[in-house]
């Protein structure tokens, strides 16, 4: 922008997310870039309107990665129940499988956002989406109630009742792909870690007639186990307002387990501790549930390191969805 005119000249051009650093002779702009599909790289560009960018680093793709042709999933928004948009990335296979499945990816961290048009955090989970793709399913990732991004109103949506407005987003992004895609509705599961985990849990205890499989991974069963400083900002304390967790814990709604589950947990989980897969393992056990299992992870944290740990638990996954959803 001229200073003294107020005229404004657009000076990055490339879509997706642009972390933009000027040099200290003011000729240079360093551009950290990234896309949907592509990780980031780094650009030089002049600072006037039209220069082209220049990729300096080519680090991010190998050639075995950039063999394979990674979807550009669509950035699209559907009408939730009560009139909200929701914003979601939508994953389509180029041959769908004959049953029509579905799955959902539910993010983590309540907070976060993922509906967007840059490399993904969740790259991990951007590549399986990919491979389901590949095996015939439709595939889904919202921005539900409680997403960073898109204002005050959206991000206290969960107030006093997690698992409420953000899973019923869940429940109409199905309507959706339905209504949109045709898929099977007896044909949809959904997986997602942490946050996206306890959602999983959720689905599968309180919609069991719209979730046929889940994959809980690193979930939080009962919030009053969890981090004082991130859940009482939501729910309040215990003492204080033991409806809101009630209401907000899975393992309270454990009984209405009808479908085919998945639990993968570390073991030396120091965010949610493994107590909480523990629990419910005996809660599950004493209602006499026998269409699900556990995975411990001896050696894990929250987040795995090792590559045979997520190897592990991606083959558990997509062997659920394959054994479940397309029968």
């Amino acid at each position: 922008m001229d200073i003294a005119s107020g005229k404004k000249e657009k000076i990055t051009s490339m879509t997706g997310s642009n972390d933009v650093s000027l040099a200290p002779n003011e000729k240079y702009i360093a551009v950290l870039h990234s896309y949907s599909n592509k990780p980031w790289e780094l650009y030089l560009q002049p600072t006037k309107a039209g220069a082209k960018p220049q990729q300096i680093t080519f680090k991010a793709q190998s050639n075995e990665f950039k063999s394979y042709p990674w979807r550009d999933p669509e950035v699209i928004t559907f009408t939730a129940s009560d009139g909200a948009k929701v914003y979601t990335r939508v994953y389509k296979p180029t041959n769908p499988h004959p049953n029509k499945p579905a799955v959902l990816f539910v993010h983590g961290a309540g907070y976060l956002q993922n509906a967007h048009k840059w490399w993904s955090s969740y790259f991990r989970e951007y590549m399986f989406n990919n491979l389901l793709a590949d095996n015939g399913y439709y595939v889904m990732d919202i921005d539900y109630r409680g997403s960073a991004g898109y204002g005050r109103d959206w991000r206290t949506g969960i107030y006093r009742h997690m698992g409420g407005k953000d899973l019923s987003d869940h429940v109409d992004a199905v309507k959706y792909m339905v209504d949109n895609y045709g898929i099977n509705p007896n044909h949809v599961g959904l997986y997602g870690g942490s946050y996206g985990g306890f959602m999983a849990l959720m689905a599968m205890f309180t919609k069991p007639d719209v979730f046929s499989a889940g994959a809980a991974l690193r979930p939080v069963t009962d919030w009053a186990n969890y981090n004082h400083g991130y859940t009482s900002n939501i729910l309040n304390e215990p003492y204080a307002d033991s409806l809101a967790y009630y209401r907000s814990s899975p393992i309270y709604f454990a009984k209405g387990l009808k479908g085919d589950l998945l639990i993968c947990h570390g073991m030396v989980d120091v965010n949610v501790h493994f107590q909480d897969a523990v629990k419910l393992s005996q809660r599950l056990i004493e209602l006499g549930k026998d269409s699900w299992e556990l995975a411990g992870y001896p050696m894990e944290d929250h987040a795995f390191t090792e590559p045979s740990s997520w190897t592990d638990e991606y083959k558990r996954i997509f062997k659920l969805f394959e054994r479940v959803l397309k029968k």
